[in-house]
């Protein structure tokens, strides 16, 4: 049997497919206007799935976490949760669709990231073309374009049906975005950071594609 060479855990034409199709979708069919579909709360489940739970190690002290955001090397903020609290508030309630191949509408709270952008002066670190973010236990990690982290609906959360995040959802802090698949939303945020290179991401490294878009 011939075996292929791989990239990032699939053989290297797949691979290449792959990122053609990243190509069009970020490059082409993107628009900064595009949404995801809303719901009203009404048709919200009762009961949300939990999309996985790597980077939610049993160690994790949540009085002492604050969200890191480095700006630059040596240069990073500290922001505790009730300073993000102190933002504009935005709830979301979208189809949240798992690659496992379920979906639910869900409702969640917290602050747009371009909100979150503007209230720390990180426009300069938002002209690179991707964020990063680890969990606190670098167990879990994503890479995200730009334009989608500042599409209106992606939101730091921390609130899920009007209560505070279970830990099990990622408390006290995640990633919601309604344009990618679930592999993307992020749980227990621990740092942000930006580059103009693709950061590390978990799903990518296992054989899917990096833009993971709806």
């Amino acid at each position: 049997m011939i075996h292929q060479p791989e990239d990032n855990g699939v053989p290297k034409p797949i691979r290449t497919v792959l990122n053609t199709n990243e190509k069009i979708f970020s490059n082409i069919f993107f628009n900064d206007g595009n949404l995801a579909k809303a719901f009203p709360l009404s048709n919200v489940v009762a009961s949300t799935r939990v999309n996985g739970s790597d980077g939610m190690s049993d160690g994790f002290n949540p009085a002492t976490w604050k969200l890191q955001v480095v700006r630059k090397a040596g240069d990073t903020l500290f922001i505790t949760l009730d300073d993000i609290k102190k933002l504009p508030k935005t709830e979301v309630v979208f189809d949240f669709k798992c690659i496992e191949g379920w979906s639910q509408v869900t409702h969640w709270g917290g602050v747009k990231f371009a909100d979150f952008i503007n209230a720390y002066h990180l426009d300069t670190q938002c002209r690179m073309d991707y964020v990063g973010m680890h969990t606190p236990d670098n167990g879990y990690y994503v890479g995200i374009d730009t334009r989608s982290m500042l599409q209106p609906q992606t939101i730091l959360c921390y609130e899920m049906n009007g209560q505070p995040l279970p830990m099990n959802q990622g408390y006290p802090l995640r990633l919601i975005i309604p344009v990618k698949y679930g592999i993307k939303h992020l749980k227990r945020i621990g740092t942000i950071f930006f580059s103009n290179t693709r950061p590390p991401d978990f799903w990518y490294e296992r054989g899917y594609d990096y833009y993971a878009g709806l």
